[in-house]
């Protein structure tokens, strides 16, 4: 069974169905500056609307990407702390929408 939301791939292989922040956490833990440099994570499905990849930096720390075409949104960012990193992609992650549409907003007039 494929997985029901998203998936992260890691260079070396390693792939995990629906990561959850322990997961995430482990795989960039992982991360390497020789055989396994990357990790992206991306909606399992053909030509996904959004990704985030988080790939290790030649001096040191991260380089985190996220990127969501439907929400006209990419931002790069570095950063040293795994924990953070893992916390701020599960939290982006469940924001996105599973349809690849915009979250409508809802407001009070």
């Amino acid at each position: 069974m494929g997985a029901r939301y998203h998936c992260a791939d890691s260079e070396n292989g390693d792939h995990i169905d629906d990561p959850s922040e322990d997961a995430l956490f482990m795989l960039i833990d992982d991360l390497n500056d020789t055989d396994n440099t990357f990790v992206v994570i991306q909606p399992d499905e053909d030509d996904p609307a959004w990704f985030a990849s988080v790939a290790v930096l030649d001096e040191g720390g991260y380089e985190v990407v996220r990127r969501d075409s439907t929400r006209h949104e990419h931002e790069v960012t570095t950063e040293t702390s795994i924990d953070r990193i893992a916390s701020d992609l599960t939290i982006w992650m469940a924001a996105r929408n599973l349809s690849g549409q915009p979250t409508r907003q809802i407001s009070d007039f």
